[in-house]
């Protein structure tokens, strides 16, 4: 029997070509031009292998073989595309693409690559029952990155700026998974194979970021009892991320202006400069603008790290995402609390659906992780979750043991009861650290720092 091809391609020209070399060649091939076309094709017929262009008028091949798995259609798939762009390839096949073309096409090597994919043993799809059992996927190291239209724009934007030199500012609120974001960049750069270091400035004092950010010689200051090299030598060829970059002191700002512009750094106490190849991705969830109008943050700078931007949605804007994530945290918490969950029941992804998630992914993560540890079987129910506030769409609200927490306006004024208060505080923030501070009516630099100093972690 010949083996079944389904040719997804808009060039009329090419398309036929495809479909007059496979009948040629005792292939039988059916050629359409759109996505949904062949959508309808593979639901209504059975093919061995899916060609599909990355360019299509309503979409692309990403998307289209996204949708393919998402419905167990494991139908082999090999992707075309004009561009050399590799990492667009890299992308598709992580994804579970079989392998990828480049046009104009070697007719010998699309014959050998046609073979080895149909030479794949069968994978069974699973009936319309198993298809609509939403069961965790038994993959610890499974990458989950969300699947609504807000997130593909967001990784379109990723695949176009992750092979260039450029500076990228990462935005977004708290917990949305801007370091996840900067790591993709990152794998998908030609820096890939050199280091990856993250730098939490707000944990860096004005005193102590110069020697953490460009090294020091050994007896340049007090605690200075041998050389250190610091992280941009230490990334060197690689990339640096920057998280809340918006807290680095002014006078450090300057410092990192020098070293970005002339891509060489001096370590404190020495009178030689370190030549350094590095990338920046800087990330905030501040309005580092407002910061300039503010005298705050260095305008060129801020045009230095911000040579393309990328905007990270909320959860709250993406709740068709929720589902996907659950079962992700869920897969996580089974693996750490040795539990077997696999099924969430409606009405829990009702409810998770209709909080605000201040949090963003991070919330959802612990929400999740706790509900895991309450299960009794296999399935979420209702009763494992925590009680949400009731007014969560509108207002944070928070419960705490401590009245003398909830009774006070959060400023700190009680040294023996600090850390609590700062722990309160950034639950009724729901981890934004802006918010927080506010509450405490100290500055972000100063939550920091306290932070750092009570070993207070999100």
């Amino acid at each position: 029997m010949k083996k079944r091809i389904l040719i997804v391609e808009d060039d009329v020209a090419f398309g036929t070509m495809l479909n007059t070399w496979f009948s040629k060649n005792s292939r039988d091939a059916n050629w359409v031009s759109k996505i949904e076309l062949a959508k309808q094709e593979l639901q209504n017929n059975t093919y061995d292998l899916v060609l599909s262009d990355l360019r299509l008028p309503d979409g692309d091949g990403i998307i289209f073989l996204t949708w393919m798995r998402e419905n167990n259609i494991t139908t082999p798939f090999i992707i075309m595309t004009n561009y050399s762009d590799v990492q667009t390839a890299v992308s598709a096949m992580k994804l579970g693409a079989f392998d990828y073309l480049q046009k104009p096409i070697n007719p010998t090597i699309l014959q050998q690559k046609i073979e080895m994919a149909l030479a794949q043993p069968i994978v069974e799809v699973k009936n319309e029952t198993e298809k609509t059992s939403k069961k965790v996927q038994k993959s610890a190291n499974k990458v989950v990155k969300g699947s609504s239209s807000v997130m593909q724009r967001l990784y379109s934007h990723i695949e176009l700026v992750a092979p260039t030199k450029m500076s990228v500012l990462i935005l977004g609120e708290s917990g949305t998974g801007k370091e996840y974001i900067a790591r993709m960049i990152h794998e998908n750069s030609n820096r890939k194979s050199e280091p990856f270091i993250a730098v939490d400035c707000g944990s860096l004092s004005m005193e102590l970021a110069p020697s953490e950010l460009f090294g020091h010689k050994k007896g340049s200051f007090t605690s200075a009892i041998s050389d250190k090299e610091g992280v941009f030598v230490s990334a060197n060829g690689g990339t640096i991320f920057l998280d809340e970059v918006g807290n680095l002191s002014y006078e450090v700002q300057k410092q990192l202006l020098r070293a970005l512009q002339e891509q060489k750094v001096r370590p404190v106490g020495s009178a030689a400069d370190i030549k350094v190849d590095v990338r920046i991705i800087a990330a905030t969830n501040e309005d580092l603008e407002k910061a300039i109008e503010e005298g705050r943050f260095r305008q060129d700078l801020y045009h230095r790290i911000n040579e393309f931007s990328v905007n990270v949605p909320p959860l709250r804007e993406r709740m068709e995402d929720i589902e996907e994530f659950c079962y992700h945290f869920i897969n996580q918490a089974n693996d750490e609390l040795g539990k077997n969950v696999d099924t969430i029941s409606e009405d829990v992804l009702y409810i998770l659906k209709q909080q605000s998630w201040h949090g963003n992914l991070r919330e959802l993560r612990n929400v999740i992780r706790r509900s895991v540890l309450f299960a009794k079987d296999n399935v979420l129910r209702k009763e494992n979750l925590p009680d949400f506030p009731k007014d969560n769409k509108n207002q944070i609200v928070v419960k705490t043991e401590s009245p003398e927490i909830l009774s006070q306006d959060f400023s700190l004024n009680n040294k023996a009861n600090e850390k609590e208060q700062i722990i309160a505080a950034l639950k009724q923030a729901r981890g934004n650290k802006t918010i927080a501070a506010k509450l405490l009516q100290i500055d972000r630099k100063t939550l920091y720092n306290k932070m750092h100093l009570y070993g207070i972690e999100l």
